[in-house]
């Protein structure tokens, strides 16, 4: 049953502001006890009559087994859907799909993680720093965006002062360091002797994370922030470059294969593009981890 997607009409229980960014939390009773942290759900926008046929892919930050099992959904109102769903208030109901997609992997044994995100990519980390302090791990956060304002989780993180470390980074240095989660890095690396790094966030911010891990010789796993209209796998637009594990580039679905990647496997700087070596393109060769 774990990780199997179901649909459900869930009750919208609360809902809130969290500096510049939304949360809503969703009576989902099928979706909660099957959730995995790295999971995401679809939500249909707009309400029955509307023109906005597709769904809004957004990751989970808060599970609790309250009220029959509850998620709690945070994003940014950024475009008419995602604007609609901030709109909603305790008692509407809304249509979702999940849990959906591939979740962090665990370490089997207890390890020091750091994780790092940035703007509200944040949010999917608190379900796995539990999952992995359950596992007698170490964990470590850095938390970083563009101003204090989009810097999510500041606060919950702090609260884990007992098992957690926390680095807060602005570009406008108006909440801890100056500079991106990807400057402050090797320093928490360094420091927390980590033996592995997982990471969620705007995409040029996982490519610079990526850099950073590997530099360091310790894996890595990012979630990615790629636009998802099914979720299930169908519409393949959500499609990016990833090496195989015989070394082969294969265009691979963000929302059935990932979200979740090993972060030295993903072309960052493919993105977007069909790689002329990809597994079916003209190219048709094959590139190979280095």
């Amino acid at each position: 049953m774990a990780g199997t997607p179901v649909q459900v009409t869930g009750t919208v229980l609360t809902t809130r502001r969290v500096d510049a960014y939304h949360a809503l939390t969703v009576v989902a009773p099928g979706i909660a006890e099957r959730f995995r942290p790295g999971h995401f759900v679809s939500v249909a926008v707009g309400g029955a009559p509307t023109a906005m046929v597709t769904r809004r892919a957004l990751y989970v930050h808060d599970v609790k087994p309250e009220y029959g099992g509850t998620v709690e959904l945070v994003f940014s109102a950024s475009g008419p859907g995602t604007t609609w769903l901030a709109e909603r208030r305790a008692r509407d109901t809304l249509d979702l799909v999940g849990p959906l997609g591939r979740p962090f992997p665990l370490p089997r044994d207890p390890a020091h993680c750091v994780l790092v995100g940035s703007e509200y990519g944040s949010a999917v980390l608190f379900p796995l720093a539990d999952a992995l302090a359950e596992r007698g791990c170490r964990v470590d956060f850095v938390l970083g965006a563009g101003s204090a304002d989009r810097v999510f989780g500041a606060m919950r993180a702090r609260r884990m002062a007992e098992r957690a470390t926390v680095t807060l980074t602005t570009e406008d240095g108006s909440l801890g360091v100056r500079g991106t989660v990807s400057d402050a890095l090797p320093g928490v690396i360094g420091d927390t002797r980590a033996d592995v790094v997982y990471a969620c966030g705007p995409m040029e911010t996982l490519r610079a994370v990526t850099a950073v891990a590997m530099e360091a010789d310790i894996p890595v796993q990012v979630a990615v922030e790629e636009a998802m209209a099914c979720g299930i796998g169908i519409c393949m637009t959500c499609v990016l470059p990833v090496i195989g594990d015989d070394g082969v580039t294969r265009m691979v679905r963000s929302c059935a294969e990932g979200p979740v990647f090993r972060g030295e496997r993903v072309r960052f700087e493919d993105v977007g593009t069909i790689p002329f070596d990809a597994l079916g393109a003209p190219g048709g060769g094959a590139r190979h981890v280095s």
